[in-house]
């Protein structure tokens, strides 16, 4: 396959290095500092079990994604109209676009501007750009994806690929449940600038994880989502799976750089409104995060 990764950060950097090294041709799309390195050096994946430079083409702009097979869509939350526009032309009309993002409604806002097929995938995996065109992963990297007339397909490709792959009926569901995950996690790393490990171990910070945790339970229930697993089991794994991991809203306020707190935490406050469910923990994480976006702003 031809796949083409729009916003090659540390997550999209990551699949798509796993699918390179499968054999599969991959172009990237990114930033001027890791495109120059992708094209001169490679892609450094520095997994747990090897570290390998994968040949790789990359680029600032969408037309190099033209022809893909695949795409693994994973810019910011606040980025997909723009990016979607910009890709939209390049592609072939049965071209599958794979929605690698936080957040639950990426998958729909992308599907109001490109007319190919488009699935929503959860992501769960921790990873970080550890310099030009060097992604480290630091744990899991399982996906549950939407179906669609390409996504077995795509799974079967991930799986050989070595990427655990599950096609599920209930994405929305999972992408609750990511949600939720992100929203008792995100903001803590975010406001401490400290990895999942050290976090729960601070005091209090059951007590916090556990109220952002019940108002999301909450907004769901009265949004007619169901949850799927244990949810609890979840957020417990977190922190025990990935305990040396910083959020991505952590990394993105360390960089100086607007955080997806909006479709996190701010998500919720929004939801809660219009539902009538009181989140006030969850208010006060997202408001934290502007808060501290604001003066890294200087505003």
């Amino acid at each position: 396959m031809k796949v083409a990764v729009m916003g090659a950060g540390a997550v999209g950097c990551y699949y798509g290095g796993m699918l390179a090294r499968a054999g599969h041709e991959v172009v990237l799309v990114g930033r001027r500092q890791h495109v120059d390195a992708f094209n001169q050096i490679g892609l450094r994946l520095q997994a747990q079990s090897f570290d390998e430079i994968m040949p790789v083409k990359a680029g600032t702009d969408a037309a190099i994604a033209r022809g893909a097979d695949l795409v693994l869509f994973c810019v910011k939350s606040t980025d997909t109209e723009i990016a979607g526009a910009q890709l939209r032309e390049y592609l072939d009309p049965d071209t599958l676009v794979l929605t690698l993002q936080n957040g639950t409604d990426n998958a729909d806002r992308l599907r109001s501007v490109i007319p190919q097929p488009v699935a929503a995938a959860v992501v769960y995996v921790a990873t970080e750009m550890a310099g030009p065109g060097h992604v480290k992963h630091h744990g899991r990297g399982e996906l549950v994806i939407e179906p669609s007339p390409r996504s077995k397909e795509a799974a079967e490709a991930l799986i050989a690929a070595g990427v655990p792959t599950e096609i599920s009926d209930n994405v929305r569901g999972a992408l609750w449940v990511k949600l939720i995950l992100n929203c008792a996690y995100n903001a803590l790393s975010a406001v401490t600038q400290l990895p999942y490990g050290k976090i729960v171990q601070g005091p209090g910070v059951a007590g916090v994880i556990a109220q952002l945790v019940t108002e999301c339970r909450a907004v769901a229930a009265a949004d007619g989502v169901t949850l799927p697993g244990d949810v609890d089991a979840a957020v417990r794994r977190i922190a025990e799976t990935m305990p040396t991991q910083y959020s991505s809203t952590a990394q993105d306020l360390a960089r100086g750089k607007t955080s997806e707190i909006d479709h996190l935490n701010g998500f919720i406050v929004r939801r809660g409104q219009a539902l009538g469910v009181a989140t006030p923990v969850n208010l006060t994480m997202h408001t934290l995060v502007k808060l501290m976006e604001a003066k890294q702003a200087g505003q």
